[in-house]
């Protein structure tokens, strides 16, 4: 058994003199291959170019290393990633639950639930909970769910088939839409709605402000002699 008692390993490249090789592989600054040269050599063009030699590939041999700015390189990384993170969709399993003899009106809100779902991109686990005697009953849950995925199969598919849990019979739908698509069309539709919203701002006169009359001419009309 033993314990490593060193500090943390670093993910980042090694740079400038903390490259310890005889020699490199060197691209330039646009990318253009320079070729194998000496350490000194490519050290001495960094400073010439005022930029960095950075070890981007560490076990070729000899390793490669390219002349960049590397402030800005971590920088263009760091907001690269945040966008990244940004845009990334989670897979989000909804639930909705149904009773074997549900009301057509609960019927209509509970499918109004999946079909919002669906659009958003989500996953939906329907539950049909069976109680007393309806357990003896498995027909009615496996219809209901049937009639479910029908009134949304322009939306969603079955993904995973009616299947008896204890007193529950379960069925998973998945969107035919992706969530990163379901998520870009919701904000072009929420722009184009602030779009509307300040068009009909603009076109509206302001409370109060009169119209501009045009002025009426008058001509001067001589004066009778007595």
């Amino acid at each position: 058994m033993w314990c490593y008692l060193g500090g943390s390993i670093s993910a980042e490249p090694r740079i400038n003199d903390r490259i310890r090789v005889p020699e490199v592989r060197l691209v330039g600054p646009s990318g253009e291959q320079v070729g194998i040269v000496p350490l000194a050599k490519a050290l001495e063009l960094a400073q010439e170019y005022d930029l960095d030699l950075v070890e981007v590939a560490a076990n070729a041999r000899p390793p490669v290393c390219k002349l960049m700015d590397y402030g800005k390189f971590k920088y263009e990384s760091a907001m690269k990633a945040r966008e990244a993170r940004k845009n990334q969709a989670h897979t989000v399993i909804k639930e909705m639950k149904l009773r074997p003899k549900i009301d057509p009106h609960d019927y209509d809100t509970k499918k109004g639930h999946v079909v919002r779902f669906l659009k958003q991109g989500d996953k939906v686990k329907i539950t049909i909970m069976f109680r007393g005697r309806e357990q003896s009953r498995p027909e009615l849950g496996y219809r209901l769910l049937q009639r479910l995925a029908e009134d949304v199969q322009e939306l969603g598919f079955v993904e995973s088939n009616p299947k008896q849990d204890g007193r529950n019979m379960i069925m998973v739908l998945g969107p035919h839409k992706k969530k990163t698509e379901a998520m870009a069309e919701a904000r072009e539709a929420q722009a184009a709605r602030k779009a509307e919203r300040q068009g009909q701002v603009a076109e509206a006169p302001a409370e109060g402000v009169a119209e501009p009359q045009a002025e009426e001419q008058v001509e001067d009309q001589p004066s009778a002699e007595a």
